[in-house]
């Protein structure tokens, strides 16, 4: 009889330990992973990605391919592999793509993906994304998008860290994810578009979208607090992904989630103006991640040593805890909303 209680007790404890699932009860408990991501590790990075030796990151330009070879080194270090049917870190993007729709005279350039394979459904794939590109430099002045999108960007690598960590303790996500930092997002989420025009796995595999846009700053609605972050889009497709963010936000890190942005009468419109609404137009359930703009919003003053790593942290962390539990609950989100 003791045996039998002692089981019962462990049973119970095992499974409150897991991540909670809407339909189904989920795996390990990620919070030892989420706490890997650190407001340190994000700085350095971010002092990489968004200085002045990267020259703004233009699409096509030198400055963008050396930010391009700093990340696939930073997922060489992690040994964090490129997806299955891939011949490297590269997905090429040729300029007569990124050309066709308006002539920017841009340059070949490139996504580049990093990939941890599931273990459980690896056929099905959660896209993570955020774009590496940005506005390059004008008059001799640098723009370097520590914010757009040098946040975000960084925020892969965390991300990607700790779920290669949990892996390797055997831990590892049951559906795939895919890393995505796509360019040529600031001429009209070209690099996005590519992808899915040209996916690596069938779109209808890809189970959803976690796209994160400036998440390293406050905008001047929340002048007294940082610890917020805009949701835009979770619920536009599938109510299910909007519970998850809600879920997760309140089980691990408590930001203030605003909707203010995804009113559908939103004028500023962001719905449609960053890389997850590639992914939605194809019917894919997607959620922006995003922080607002500011006064150094596409100005040379959006430079790393004014980002807030505290709520960048945070931030990184929720995006992580989304991921995770739309890679380990039981069964995919539906779509249940056109």
């Amino acid at each position: 009889m003791k045996k039998i209680i002692f089981l019962l007790a462990f049973s119970c404890l095992a499974s409150c330990q897991g991540t909670k699932d809407i339909s189904t009860k989920s795996i390990y408990n990620p919070t030892k992973y989420n706490n890997t991501i650190t407001a340190d590790e994000l700085k350095t990075h971010l002092y990489i990605v968004a200085s002045d030796s990267m020259e703004g990151r233009q699409t096509g330009s030198a400055g963008q391919k050396r930010a391009g070879n700093y990340l696939i080194s930073q997922y060489q270090k992690d040994k964090i592999p490129f997806p299955k049917g891939a011949q490297n870190y590269y997905q090429p993007v040729p300029a007569s793509f990124l050309n066709a729709r308006k002539n920017q005279n841009l340059s070949d350039s490139e996504n580049i993906w990093a990939y941890i394979e599931g273990t459980e459904k690896p056929d099905e794939v959660v896209v993570i994304s955020a774009h590496y590109d940005h506005v390059g430099t004008k008059n001799d002045a640098i723009f370097n998008g520590a914010d757009d999108d040098g946040s975000g960007t960084v925020a892969l690598l965390e991300i990607a860290q700790a779920f290669q960590l949990a892996k390797k303790e055997g831990h590892g996500p049951k559906r795939s994810i895919l890393f995505l930092h796509v360019t040529a997002e600031e001429h009209g989420l070209h690099g996005s578009r590519y992808y899915i025009e040209n996916p690596l796995f069938p779109i209808k595999n890809t189970v959803a979208n976690i796209n994160i846009d400036m998440i390293g700053r406050r905008d001047e609605a929340h002048a007294a607090s940082n610890n917020y972050v805009y949701l835009i889009g979770a619920d536009r497709l599938s109510s299910e992904l909007d519970e998850i963010c809600k879920t997760v936000n309140e089980k691990y890190v408590q930001l203030n989630l605003d909707y203010k942005y995804n009113a559908l009468n939103d004028p500023n419109n962001f719905y449609r103006r960053s890389d997850h609404y590639n992914f939605a137009a194809l019917g894919i359930p997607s959620v922006f991640i995003f922080n607002g703009t500011h006064a150094d919003y596409h100005r040379k003053t959006d430079t790393p040593d004014k980002i807030e790593y505290d709520a960048l942290t945070k931030r990184t962390q929720l995006t992580f805890n989304i991921a995770w539990e739309l890679a380990n609950r039981e069964n995919r989100i539906v779509v249940d909303k056109k």
